[in-house]
């Protein structure tokens, strides 16, 4: 049977749209920062309408529902819904579908989380109550950093942009088990039956053959509430019910039209890159600047997460990836220079959304320390961002650059899957 491809692939579209909506979530954290610290008028509207109540108390421990409830524990579970999706696809009928395609992106992403988290802990160890923040500059943002390699258009070798969005899958899996497994407290048990019970009907569901989306999301809407009730972080329902979405593969092809996970993902993508993940950066990146100096700048919270996301993402990163093609466990990314790694490496480093999401679930309640965190998050992802950039904008293109280029977007153009 012939399978007609109505749409660009998935992977065509992740890239395009991760990067342009990347570009939108820059200028949502801008303008987050000017309301900010525009004056006290301007503060006070900005901080007003993401704190305003908006509806029932839908979870006795959260209170009443406001606008930044709604994204953080809302929205941003249909976020982690996709990077379910993605996971799924990537390990069942994608780029991480063979050991040989998985070496490479686990082995950099588990470099990549844990010195960040070693780093982090050096400088904030000796400081009593902040060692619980140790994972905050663990995670890559994925967009904000294809929204960099945009900006450098042809300067960024197709190979990195494919080895970046890998590792920051792999990373996601990461970011999401430390969520779950460390970021959880006090669990209603009740509620946790209620939800295992509906993860179970959906693959129930699946396994007899129901194709329905309609089904599934209606599910998953319970999913979320019995999850959000559970003390478990609502967003990870998003993980839960994407794993029993049924996907049908298409190996070497394009994506599948008859796939529900392949419609879904294409369907929730431009939601989740130009609405969601921008109103998440909006909501959360609105941080006071005024009146602060070096000493606070200097603290041991914003400056073990920034530390942890410029210097412990770079090394990590880029000695995993040297150390795994000089020992012959992996191959170099076509068509790129070890320069050009190293400015990848960089990039690495910007921990935008997924950071700023561990940091409040770090210190719940505790505004201070959130803010500070915030002060560390996006100083250690805006100097990952700046130098990353400026090693990529200058570093010399491989010799056989232009072949290799039309070779790679021949293959994404012709099965939207490619070697990177």
């Amino acid at each position: 049977m012939i399978r007609k491809l109505v749409q660009p692939s998935v992977l065509q579209s992740f890239l395009k749209g991760e990067a342009t909506g990347g570009l939108l979530l820059i200028a949502a954290a801008v303008l987050a920062m000017l309301l900010a610290n525009m004056g006290a008028h301007s503060a006070e509207f900005y901080h007003h309408l993401i704190h305003a109540e908006t509806g029932p108390v839908l979870s006795p421990k959260l209170g009443p529902m406001t606008v930044h409830l709604w994204i953080n524990d809302g929205l941003m579970a249909l976020f982690f819904l996709l990077v379910g999706l993605e996971i799924k696809r990537e390990f069942i009928d994608g780029r991480l579908s063979t050991w040989r395609r998985r070496g490479l992106p686990v082995v950099a992403a588990a470099a990549g989380m844990g010195l960040p988290a070693l780093v982090y802990l050096l400088l904030t160890g000796g400081v009593p109550g902040l060692g619980n923040g140790w994972a905050i500059p663990a995670a890559t943002d994925i967009a904000f950093a294809l929204g960099v390699l945009a900006l450098l258009g042809r300067r960024a070798p197709t190979s990195l942009k494919l080895l970046l969005t890998t590792i920051a899958i792999v990373d996601d899996i990461g970011a999401v088990a430390i969520i779950a497994f460390f970021y959880t407290a006090g669990m209603n048990l009740m509620a946790l039956g209620a939800a295992l019970a509906i993860w179970v009907v959906m693959f129930v569901l699946n396994r007899v053959g129901v194709k329905a989306l309609s089904v599934y999301l209606l599910l998953f809407g319970l999913l979320w509430y019995a999850v959000l009730l559970s003390g478990v972080h609502a967003t990870i329902a998003g993980v839960l019910a994407a794993m029993a979405i049924p996907i049908r593969r298409s190996p070497g092809a394009p994506d599948a039209e008859d796939s529900p996970l392949h419609r879904l993902e294409h369907g929730l993508h431009p939601w989740s890159a130009y609405a969601i993940v921008p109103l998440f950066g909006f909501a959360n990146a609105g941080v006071e600047m005024g009146g602060m100096g070096m000493d606070e700048l200097l603290s041991p919270l914003p400056l073990g997460v920034a530390a942890g996301l410029f210097i412990g993402k770079q090394l990590g990163i880029f000695a995993s990836i040297w150390l795994s093609v000089k020992t012959g466990f992996a191959a170099m990314p076509r068509g790129a220079t070890w320069l050009q790694v190293y400015g990848l490496s960089l990039l690495c480093g910007i921990g935008f959304t997924m950071s700023l999401f561990i940091g409040a679930l770090a210190f719940p309640g505790q505004a201070l320390l959130i803010e500070e965190a915030k002060i560390g998050i996006l100083s250690g992802s805006v100097l990952s961002a700046l130098v990353g950039f400026m090693v990529l904008r200058f570093a010399p293109l491989h010799p056989d650059h232009a072949r290799i280029e039309a070779a790679q977007k021949a293959e994404i153009d012709k099965e939207g899957h490619v070697e990177s």
